[in-house]
């Protein structure tokens, strides 16, 4: 059971990063332009989609695991603060909790690791 879930909580957890760095591929342009409104310069994106794309793929594929679940809890952390950290609007502080929380399951991977069923498993890789 345990290999299960860590899978199925791999998933669960990539899938929100994977569908956020294609939604800013396919909306480049107004993303750049809204990160650019929170003081972030437009040239960072390509950085942001690989991290959140690029760590949403290797997270659900089980590849360098808990390097990357570290790298996605400090994501989680910055964004919350630089996006979603506004007292007076409900619908953040939601996002910013969404986000804290986030960080902490990806706390979780980070010690725990991918499990069996995983490319840092299947090449005995010291991040597994």
């Amino acid at each position: 059971m345990k290999n299960s879930t860590l899978l199925i909580g791999r998933i669960l957890m990539a899938a929100i990063f994977i569908w956020a760095g294609i939604g800013k591929i396919t909306g480049y342009a107004g993303t750049e332009h809204y990160i650019e409104s929170l003081g972030v310069a437009g040239g960072l994106l390509p950085l942001i989609i690989l991290w959140e794309l690029g760590g949403g793929v290797a997270l659900l594929l089980g590849f360098l695991t808990r390097p990357i679940a570290l790298a996605l809890a400090a994501f989680c952390v910055i964004t919350a603060f630089l996006v979603h950290f506004h007292p007076g609007n409900q619908m953040q502080m939601i996002n910013f909790m969404k986000n804290i929380a986030m960080t902490g399951g990806f706390l979780f991977v980070a010690v725990e690791g991918a499990g069996a069923w995983s490319l840092d498993r299947k090449f005995k890789s010291p991040w597994s």
